[in-house]
């Protein structure tokens, strides 16, 4: 009796987070027929769910629409000021865009997307905004750095995603892609040991990234340096990625 009353509390937390993920995933408020669907649950246990989590701050209702709600905001705050990671990571970013003058970056692997943990602005502002916590996709900038250190069966589950799993298929982020081609570009970006992107998300843009290796092989983290491509032409990418791969292993090295 009392396992299956801790599988059911497991269960019932499973469904919470489920329900959670889909607000998160979206970029607008959702009705209650659309979460239910998107998490794959009844409409009446997606009701329930969403109630406590309304009554705890977690989620917020405007009239029949839901979104995530401002306490989501402690645990952000709380990993942001108490993740190793981080406290690893801030002064490197503010030493390497000294050095550099370019937007220095930190990127973690959640999923299928990455996440922008910390940024120091270069000596140019970039002409887009990104916030600490954006979604982002894989196949495209610094995400690539990440996929290459992993096998292409783990890659082409991340990038092809099942019909009907949860949110329905952004282009954005669940691409699709000739994956005999990209295993050609990933093999060649891990034999290089870092990426580099030109317009690939924003037109103008350029960047160069490198992989945080952990134990000399994990690989969930990546640093990425990004300016105008008028301060980032492609003759000075061979000497940026000394110095991004550079701040990746301090980081990595401080790591417990």
């Amino acid at each position: 009796m009392a396992e299956e009353r801790t599988a059911t509390s497991m269960r019932s937390l499973e469904r919470a987070i489920d329900v959670l993920e889909v607000l998160d995933s979206s970029r607008r408020p959702l009705r209650l027929t659309d979460i239910a669907r998107r998490a794959g649950l009844p409409v009446a246990t997606t009701q329930r769910i969403l109630t406590v989590l309304e009554a705890r701050g977690r989620v917020e209702r405007d009239g029949h629409e839901y979104r995530p709600g401002v306490a989501l905001l402690l645990g952000a705050h709380a990993y942001l000021t108490s993740s190793p990671l981080l406290t690893a990571a801030r002064p490197v970013l503010h030493d390497l865009a000294a050095s550099t003058g370019l937007t220095s970056s930190l990127f973690k692997r959640l999923g299928a997307s990455r996440l922008v943990l910390a940024r120091v602005q270069g000596t140019t502002p970039l002409r887009y905004e990104l916030p600490i916590g954006e979604r982002l996709p894989l196949h495209v900038g610094a995400g690539k750095v990440l996929l290459a250190h992993m096998d292409p069966e783990q890659r082409r589950a991340l990038l092809s995603p099942a019909p009907g799993a949860g949110a329905p298929a952004d282009p954005a982020v669940d691409p699709v892609v000739d994956h005999e081609q990209f295993d050609a570009q990933m093999d060649a970006i891990r034999a290089a040991g870092f990426s580099q992107a030109r317009g690939e998300r924003e037109p103008g843009m350029a960047s160069v990234a490198v992989a945080v290796l952990v134990d000399g092989s994990s690989t969930e983290c990546a640093v990425q340096v990004a300016g105008r491509q008028e301060e980032l032409p492609v003759e000075r990418v061979p000497a940026l990625s000394v110095e991004v791969r550079r701040a990746a292993r301090a980081i990595a090295q401080q790591l417990p």
